[in-house]
C-alpha cells in the first residue's frame, strides 16, 4: 500500500519539529504541519521568551535530529542548580542549597536555549533533508484509522495518509481528542510571566530557583546579551498577580522583579517582552490509539519546575524512534505503540506527580507550611544518597 508518508507529525512546536528531524534523519518519510508558522528571530512579534533548559539525555536528541552543533555554539551551560527558599520575614533567603553537576558528570546538568532559537535551528534542519516536508500554516483536522494507514485531514479540505501519526499539537490536541483519549487535568490559578533580563552580577552558570509564596521565581543562565550578563525568568504566581504584572510599567516591573529575585544578581532589567500563560498540570489517559502515538504536551503539561516538560518530551521522541527503528513493517502497528505507552506511561505518572507536589509546596502561603518547605530542603540537602538521587532523577537519568 502507498502511503503519502510514514510518519505524519502534527504539531510544529520544538518536540514536534525535533521529532520531524530525528525521523527524517533516521530515514522515515516525514510530513510536518502546524497551523502556525514559526517565530524565529529573538525580536519578531509574538517570539516566544521562554527558553529551555535541555537536560544531558535531550543532548542525544539532538544529536540524533542533526541540529546539535548547530546549537551548541549558542548553548549557556548550566553547571549548579541553586534552590533558595525566601518565606521567612520580609521575602529574605533563609535556605540555600547548591546541587552541581560535577558531583554525579563530568558535563553540566545540561544547555539552555532561547525557544526561538531552538525553533530557528530546526526548521533550517528540515529544509535540508529531502525526505522531510514541512508545512506551517496548515493544520490538522480529522483522523479515521485503519487496520494499515491512519487518514488525516488537513484544515485546507485535503487528506494525508501515513503509517503513522504523532500528535506533537498541544494540550488542546486535535488529534488525540479526534481519537477519543481523555485527559486528567488539574488547574492551580496560577500564571508564568517569561521573559529575558540583564544583571550585573555574573550568573556563573548557576540556574537559581527561589521559592516564595505564590510559586518559584527561576533565573536561568543565557549566553551574554549587548555585553551583559543575562538570565531568562520564569515567574509563577496567583494569576491575577501575574497578569497584573504582565501590564506594569517597565521601571516598576523591574523594581518589583530585582525583589522578588533577593537581589542576588544585582538590579535586573528587562529585556525583552513579557509573556504570559496559564499553569496546568495534565496528562492524556493513554499515550497511544489505532495508529498514533501522543508525545509532548499532547501528553502530559506540567509546572515549569526543574526543566521537566521538554527534557520530558524528548525522551517520549527518542523512545518512540527507537520502537519505530525496530518495528520494521509494523511501524505505527499495535504491538509497537502498545509498548511505548507502557515504555513512558509510568515515568510521566512518576514526574508529574512530583512537580505537582513542589509546585503545590511552593504556592504555600501559610508560616507553617513555609517553615515546613525550609526544613524539608535542608533534610534533603543533608543527607548525601537521597541528593545524589534527586539530581539523577532531574537529569532523567532514574
Amino acid at each position: 500500500m502507498t502511503h503519502d508518508c510514514d510518519i505524519l507529525i502534527s504539531g510544529g512546536g520544538i518536540a514536534g519539529l525535533t521529532a520531524a528531524a530525528a525521523f527524517g534523519s533516521a530515514g522515515f518519510r516525514v510530513i510536518c504541519l502546524d497551523p502556525a508558522p514559526p517565530i524565529t528571530a529573538r525580536d519578531a512579534e509574538g517570539a516566544d521568551m521562554r527558553t529551555t533548559a535541555m537536560l544531558q539525555p535531550a543532548r542525544t536528541v539532538l544529536e540524533q535530529a542533526g541540529v546539535w552543533q548547530a546549537l551548541a555554539p549558542e548553548a549557556a551551560d548550566l553547571q549548579v542548580m541553586r534552590v533558595v527558599d525566601a518565606g521567612g520575614e520580609g521575602g529574605e533567603p533563609r535556605v540555600t542549597r547548591e546541587f552541581d553537576a560535577a558531583d554525579i558528570s563530568d558535563l553540566p546538568f545540561g544547555w539552555n536555549f532561547p525557544n526561538w532559537l531552538l525553533r530557528r535551528e530546526l526548521v533550517a534542519r528540515l529544509e535540508a533533508l529531502p525526505n522531510v516536508d514541512f508545512r506551517p500554516g496548515t493544520g490538522t483536522t480529522t483522523l479515521f484509522t485503519r487496520l494499515a494507514e491512519a487518514r488525516v485531514g488537513l484544515s485546507d479540505g485535503s487528506r494525508l495518509s501515513a503509517r503513522l501519526v504523532v500528535a506533537a499539537d498541544g494540550r488542546n490536541s486535535p488529534m488525540r481528542q479526534a481519537a477519543g483519549i481523555g485527559v486528567s487535568t488539574r488547574r492551580y490559578g496560577q500564571k508564568a510571566l517569561a521573559f529575558a533580563v540583564t544583571h550585573p552580577i555574573p550568573h556563573q552558570n548557576v540556574s537559581t530557583e527561589i521559592h516564595r509564596t505564590g510559586g518559584p521565581f527561576t533565573l536561568v543562565p543565557l549566553p551574554d546579551h549587548e555585553g551583559r550578563p543575562s538570565s531568562a525568568v520564569v515567574w509563577m504566581d496567583d494569576g491575577p498577580r501575574a497578569a497584573a504584572r504582565a501590564e506594569m510599567p517597565v521601571a516598576d516591573f523591574e523594581a518589583e522583579m530585582s525583589d522578588r529575585s533577593c537581589h542576588l544578581f544585582g538590579p535586573l532589567t528587562l529585556a525583552s517582552p513579557r509573556n504570559l500563560w496559564p499553569i496546568i498540570s495534565q496528562h492524556a489517559e493513554r499515550l497511544a490509539g489505532p495508529r498514533l502515538a501522543l508525545i509532548a504536551e499532547a501528553a502530559h503539561v506540567l509546572p515549569p519546575i526543574g526543566a521537566q516538560g521538554l527534557n520530558m518530551s524528548l525522551k517520549d521522541v527518542s523512545t518512540l524512534l527507537d520502537l519505530a527503528l525496530k518495528a520494521g513493517d509494523n511501524l505505527g502497528g499495535p504491538e509497537m505503540l502498545e509498548a511505548y505507552h507502557r515504555a513512558r506511561y509510568p515515568d510521566i505518572q512518576l514526574r508529574i506527580r512530583g512537580i505537582d507536589l513542589l509546585n503545590r509546596v511552593s504556592q504555600a502561603a501559610s508560616p507553617l507550611a513555609r517553615d515546613a518547605r525550609a526544613l524539608g530542603l535542608d533534610a534533603l540537602y543533608a543527607l548525601p544518597p537521597v541528593r545524589r538521587l534527586l539530581m539523577q532523577m532531574g537529569l532523567g537519568a532514574r
